[in-house]
């Protein structure tokens, strides 16, 4: 059996706190309640499957017509280097359409990631970070 890719899959709270955990991105994984309102607040989610095992997560918050925001894209270490991730992101351009830009917070591991799948490093990004 192959992989399956699945727009607005309903996932659980413990199916995406396990692809944050073995994918090694950093997500409060330990906080199911937290998990499931990020899952609820995505505007599209886009799951990568295994048979019944869920390998790959892409979150993303957007208006659907100028701009998303691509705010978790997380792959199971084992399944990483298989396209998972650049399949997630096509797959999130598609739903999109051409009309919208994605941008990304890149994780310190991912940043030679990216510009491989078609991002470009921007200079003009600003934050104000989380307190927990």
């Amino acid at each position: 059996m192959g992989l399956a890719f699945k727009v607005n899959e309903k996932l659980l709270p413990e199916q995406m706190a396990e692809v944050f955990r073995l994918s090694g991105l950093k997500r409060p994984h330990n906080d199911l309640e937290r998990m499931e309102k990020m899952i609820d607040q995505a505007d599209i989610l886009i799951s990568c499957w295994d048979g019944g095992r869920v390998v790959g997560v892409a979150r993303a918050i957007t208006d659907y017509c100028y701009c998303c925001y691509l705010s978790d894209l997380a792959v199971v270490q084992e399944y990483q280097k298989k396209n998972i991730g650049k399949e997630l992101v096509e797959l999130l351009q598609q739903t999109l359409g051409d009309q919208v830009a994605i941008v990304l917070l890149s994780s310190e591991e991912a940043l030679t990631f990216y510009p491989q799948i078609g991002f470009e490093a921007a200079t003009n990004a600003f934050r104000i970070a989380r307190k927990h």
